[in-house]
């Protein structure tokens, strides 16, 4: 102990002391003391009104969202789709599995007619070197056939593409005006 002593110096076991003997006067000094403190707040829990209703997601009416569509869009659907106004967002609340629904079932047509015009490309490029290869005219006019029959497809697969990547951007902006956290559409 002695030690411990010796090492400190004289200021700082002052400050020790001073800081142990005033503690329990500024404990005393409390003004007012906790308890009383305590009991006021008691008693004006007691007088005070209870609380209005509050709501929470149960209280409200359970919303549906239509189940995404599945079906591709044809070329007269691109065409329509292009002609026509944007209708008016519906002021209904929507929830965050709403939102990530809709926008992943956009992504999906989306990744999928982006995979079937690669696919479609693949087959015009193997049908046009099959084209040049061939010698017989009959051959040669049945694998043009089926060309052009592929580059028509493709065109029309262009064009859905172009109608999902306007249908994803829709949502985004729509997502926007309605205040969608941005992580909702991730």
């Amino acid at each position: 102990m002695k030690r411990v002593l010796a090492h400190l110096s004289m200021p700082c076991l002052a400050a020790v002391a001073a800081s142990c003997l005033l503690w329990p006067v500024a404990l005393l000094a409390q003004n007012p003391p906790l308890a009383e403190v305590a009991k006021k707040e008691q008693e004006r829990r007691k007088t005070a009104k209870p609380a209005a209703k509050v709501l929470t997601n149960k209280d409200l009416p359970k919303v549906t969202a239509p189940p995404p569509s599945t079906t591709t869009p044809t070329a007269a659907d691109t065409q329509a789709a292009t002609e026509q106004k944007p209708a008016e967002p519906a002021k209904e609340e929507h929830d965050e599995a709403w939102w990530r629904a809709r926008i992943t079932a956009a992504r999906a047509a989306l990744a999928r007619d982006e995979t079937f015009l690669e696919a479609l490309q693949s087959r015009v490029n193997a049908l046009s070197t099959d084209f040049v290869n061939r010698d017989d005219p009959y051959q040669r006019a049945r694998i043009g056939e089926d060309r052009q029959k592929a580059l028509a497809e493709m065109d029309r697969v262009k064009a859905d593409i172009v109608v999902h990547k306007t249908q994803i951007d829709d949502i985004e902006e729509e997502a926007r005006k309605a205040g969608v956290p941005p992580g909702w559409l991730r």
